[in-house]
């Protein structure tokens, strides 16, 4: 017997986007955090002189701290549905991997590098990319073996 007032089960990519925008808001907050983000006071705006590090690491600048807050936030809205939880996943993951080729194309000391992005980050982007687009895809599945995916309202039933 089927409860037809349950809640229907948030799907494997919502929950996903959820994660992934959680991750990205919590990482753009932590950049702002001195302690957490050493050479705090080494931290600009933009480019490649900036000096402060998460977790000293990974370079970070206002900007960059920025773009993590932007992304989480398209994650948690994207998170309210199936069909934009994917997109956030395949375009987020994407974009990313673009952002690795970019990384890998440029010269960290140059003006051109204004995020900024060094050896560190260009690996975890292209980690990150992967695992985003990884994400898309096995969650479709996932919920395509539950049943869930396309929506049952989009199903043409």
């Amino acid at each position: 017997m089927t409860d037809v007032h349950a809640r229907p089960r948030r799907s494997t990519a919502r929950a996903a986007a959820l994660l992934f925008g959680a991750a990205f808001l919590l990482v753009g907050v932590l950049g702002f955090v001195p302690g957490i983000t050493t050479d705090y006071d080494a931290l600009r705006f933009a480019g490649h002189e900036s000096g402060a590090q998460l977790f000293g690491v990974f370079t970070v600048s206002v900007l960059h701290n920025l773009v993590h807050l932007l992304f989480g936030v398209l994650g948690v809205l994207a998170a309210r549905a199936n069909g934009s939880s994917r997109a956030f996943l395949m375009i987020g993951g994407g974009i990313y991997v673009l952002l690795w080729v970019f990384g890998l194309a440029l010269d960290h000391d140059s003006p051109a590098n204004f995020v900024p992005l060094d050896n560190a980050a260009d690996w975890l982007h292209l980690g990150l990319g992967v695992a985003m687009i990884a994400a898309g895809v096995a969650t479709a599945a996932a919920d395509r073996a539950r049943g869930q995916y396309p929506e049952p309202e989009k199903q043409g039933h």
